[in-house]
């Protein structure tokens, strides 16, 4: 599962630049969502001149598959964390 609605619609490098940072605002905490917002930022500036189309898509596709893991593993987290204190 995606991690935001409309994963299946980032077709452009600026449109998953946007989808990223949005996904970066359901992190738990200010330190986490910096942190990746940097690496965001880092990522979509290093592959700025990129220019051929299935790499483009090879590259968006990971990197949608990447948020999906890494919300997947905050949530796993935190709902341990819920249970083990209930």
């Amino acid at each position: 599962m995606p991690p935001l609605a409309g994963a299946e619609l980032v077709q452009t490098p600026v449109l998953l630049y946007r989808y990223l940072l949005r996904c970066c605002r359901q992190l738990p905490t200010t330190a986490m969502q910096q942190h990746y917002r940097h690496a965001i930022r880092q990522g979509y500036n290093s592959h700025i001149d990129e220019d051929d189309p299935e790499r483009i898509q090879m590259i968006i596709q990971r990197a949608i598959a990447d948020a999906d893991w890494i919300l997947d593993k905050v949530r796993s987290s935190v709902f341990s964390t819920i249970q083990i204190d209930l």
